[in-house]
């Protein structure tokens, strides 16, 4: 599959960031939701300090407030890491018709997965496409030697049946 798919561009990138987000923003809204759940429970338990307002508890505790962020962060990275190294795309790649790959054209590793996700800055990453005419690679691209690529629809399609 090497050099047979052109590599996407800025827009392209984006327009799947965005999908994304959108998942990614529900992911995090559950996992506070639960968060919230536990924290409630604990302080019904009387585990941790009884108060009437368990968000302000969790925002003046440095520790419940570093829980809840390191959270955030693992569930957005294991979201990316786990589809990436599954298929090559996320739900927004799939709409999109874009695929991430070794520069062999292998599905990347979880390594480079979770190096990808966290260098990509939140989406910031992709900006380096715009100057970087010649590759098409992003900040993210070039640390974890990886590319995204753009596929044909039927392509697409059998990267889609080959998971079931």
């Amino acid at each position: 599959m090497l050099n047979e798919f052109p590599r996407a561009g800025f827009w392209r990138r984006l327009a799947s960031l965005i999908y994304d987000a959108l998942v990614v923003i529900s992911l995090s809204m559950l996992t506070a939701i639960l968060y919230f759940a536990v924290i409630q429970l604990l302080t019904s338990l009387e585990m941790i300090v009884k108060t009437d307002d368990p968000a302000a508890l969790i925002q003046d505790s440095t520790l419940l407030s570093g829980i809840r962020s390191a959270l955030f962060i693992g569930v957005n990275v294991f979201f990316f890491a786990y589809f990436w190294t599954k298929s090559g795309q996320t739900i927004g790649m799939r709409a999109w018709r874009l695929k991430v790959q070794t520069l062999d054209g292998q599905l990347i590793s979880w390594p480079q997965a979770i190096i990808r996700s966290v260098s990509a800055l939140l989406g910031l990453g992709n900006l380096v496409v715009l100057v970087d005419f010649k590759n098409k690679k992003a900040l993210q691209d070039y640390l974890s030697k990886t590319e995204v690529i753009a596929l044909t629809k039927e392509e697409n399609k059998r990267i889609y049946r080959e998971l079931d």
